[in-house]
């Protein structure tokens, strides 16, 4: 296991190549480094989420609960009341939707496919694998966060997708994610009750 880890922070050593300065790493990139290699270990992590889905002229607000367990992931909407419920098993690359035939369809967010019950998978699979492009510490809603951005390794700042998370420094629970396609921001989560184990 540690030996899959070092190999694993070896290779976001060598990604870092746009975030790092001259001559080395600096403690920000240490850091998103150090978290990338406990995320990619994690063997269970559940959260709540406040998820805002924006599609230029139709603005979707949710909330819901995420249990992820191994190659699985559970996310059941707890708001608003009228899709309260319905839950998404997403196990590898497929995806089901489940509660009595009932059918929330809000819409891709873009031509990858990405929609509000794909968001948190998608932000977990950036925390893992992401192109880091940018990382820094910056104070939100009064708290001093690591900012990591992934992105396209050829891409310029806004083209393309780009993924930014929120972690605490201290105890690197995610706190937040938003993702941005074309320089517009689709998809903003704010995460809540985050517990992982590995």
């Amino acid at each position: 296991m540690r030996r899959g880890v070092l190999c694993v922070l070896m290779t976001g050593l060598l990604l870092l190549s746009a975030c790092g300065a001259e001559g080395g790493i600096s403690p920000e990139e240490e850091l998103a480094l150090t978290i990338r290699g406990e995320y990619l270990a994690l063997e269970s992590l559940s959260a709540s989420m406040d998820v805002t889905a924006d599609y230029g002229e139709r603005v979707y607000d949710f909330a819901l609960t995420a249990a992820v367990s191994g190659e699985e992931t559970v996310l059941t909407l707890t708001a608003p009341d009228t899709v309260a419920g319905i839950a998404a098993r997403v196990t590898g690359e497929t995806g089901a939707l489940e509660y009595d035939g009932l059918i929330l369809d809000t819409g891709e967010l873009g031509p990858d496919g990405l929609s509000p019950m794909s968001a948190f998978p998608a932000l977990l699979t950036a925390a893992k694998s992401g192109f880091l492009t940018a990382c820094a510490m910056e104070e939100r809603e009064g708290e001093e966060l690591l900012r990591v951005t992934c992105g396209a390794p050829d891409a310029a700042p806004g083209e393309g997708v780009e993924t930014v998370l929120w972690f605490r420094p201290d105890t690197h629970e995610l706190t937040g994610g938003e993702i941005w396609a074309e320089g517009l921001r689709v998809i903003c989560c704010q995460c809540k009750n985050f517990r992982a184990t590995g």
